[in-house]
């Protein structure tokens, strides 16, 4: 009995071995082998194509309904010593095969070695992991509900695993800056980047290098010296930077008490209002900033805030008199418990003059 096992094993092990169009000649030949050998022992009820094809794949997958089943002797010599045992050999293999490639793709997302390029498109891709920060990022980004749904890839130089295999992409590699973990992110393809790398010397490296792949994705730093972030800006002014502002929350809370709350609120996706954007249509004929704020509160809950006319610059303007023009293209930022989709506003009646009656 050992002797057996033992030879099923290896004979297991070296069909697994079989490449797959190897494994797809040897199903080939062994469905047609078995369909002659049935023809020859004259089993007419099994040999039409439609009835042997629902008998060998019934057969093969060990299920046997035995609603069809050889009626000679001969016939069911064949079935018994070679249609069954190679059938389920091969299913098997076949099952076994497919299994692998399933573990292997797992354990590879697990360890950061996929490849997403020609895979994924209009993806976010964060670059660098932080305990905290960025494990709380991710929840941010998936706390946003009505957000357009990306894919998230994290890409991070640490010896560690996917921290969230269910919902995000992981690239490992030993530098973010690296031409490989460039192209396995397929960062060309991306739409948003945010860049939070060990430290600043390492942030703006990192955004160098991406920017020199002629990405058009919207890239975001982050900045412990505004130094670095403004040597960035200086040379690439369409990326985002954010610089600490603990010292500038540590006064406003000092003289105005509670301050923190409102910043944390105006920034957490997970809990209350929330601060988004929403960018004016190309076809919109224009409206001032006091339809926008009517407009937004008694349809949408919402509170606008400012309007800027791009993503990049310093042309936000918050809080702007009501009679202040709003036309095509502009950036409309506003609080509210939800994104409010483009979809669910009368632009139509906006460029009217929104009086709210």
């Amino acid at each position: 009995m050992n002797f057996l096992v033992r030879a099923f094993l290896r004979i297991n092990l070296h069909m697994l071995r079989l490449s797959w169009s190897a494994l797809t000649i040897a199903f080939v030949a062994h469905f047609v082998l078995s369909w002659s050998f049935l023809v020859m022992a004259q089993e007419v009820h099994l040999t039409p194509p439609r009835a042997f094809y629902y008998f060998y794949v019934v057969t093969a997958s060990t299920v046997g309904y035995g609603d069809l089943s050889p009626q000679s002797e001969l016939g069911k010599l064949i079935v018994s010593l070679f249609v069954i045992p190679g059938g389920i050999s091969l299913f098997a293999t076949l099952v076994g095969k497919i299994t692998t490639k399933l573990v292997e793709a797992w354990r590879q997302n697990m360890k950061g070695q996929l490849d997403f390029n020609g895979q994924l498109h209009d993806h976010l891709i964060i670059m660098g992991w932080h305990e905290y920060s960025t494990h709380r990022m991710i929840e941010l980004i998936f706390g946003d509900i009505n957000r357009k749904k990306r894919a998230v890839v994290l890409v991070s130089s640490r010896e560690m695993e996917n921290p969230d295999p269910k919902r995000i992409h992981f690239v490992a590699t030993a530098n973010l800056a690296s031409d490989d973990a460039c192209q396995r992110a397929a960062v060309k393809d991306a739409s948003r980047i945010i860049i939070t790398g060990h430290n600043d010397e390492n942030t703006l490296t990192t955004a160098l290098k991406l920017i020199a792949t002629g990405t058009d994705a919207h890239i975001v730093c982050h900045f412990d010296n505004p130094d670095k972030a403004n040597l960035l800006k200086a040379h690439a002014p369409q990326v985002e930077c954010h610089i600490s502002t603990t010292t500038e929350m540590l006064v406003r809370s000092a003289q105005d008490p509670g301050s923190s709350r409102v910043q944390s609120q105006l920034l957490n996706t997970l809990s209350g209002p929330t601060q988004f954007s929403i960018q004016v249509p190309g076809e919109f004929t224009g409206c001032t900033f006091k339809d926008i704020i009517t407009y937004f509160k008694i349809n949408n809950d919402a509170l606008a805030l400012g309007i800027a006319d791009s993503a990049h610059g310093n042309d936000l303007v918050l809080n702007p008199h009501g009679d202040h023009p709003i036309h095509a293209g502009q950036l409309v930022y506003y609080m509210a418990s939800a994104r409010v989709l483009p979809s669910e506003i009368n632009w139509q009646m906006l460029a009217r003059g929104f009086t709210g009656a």
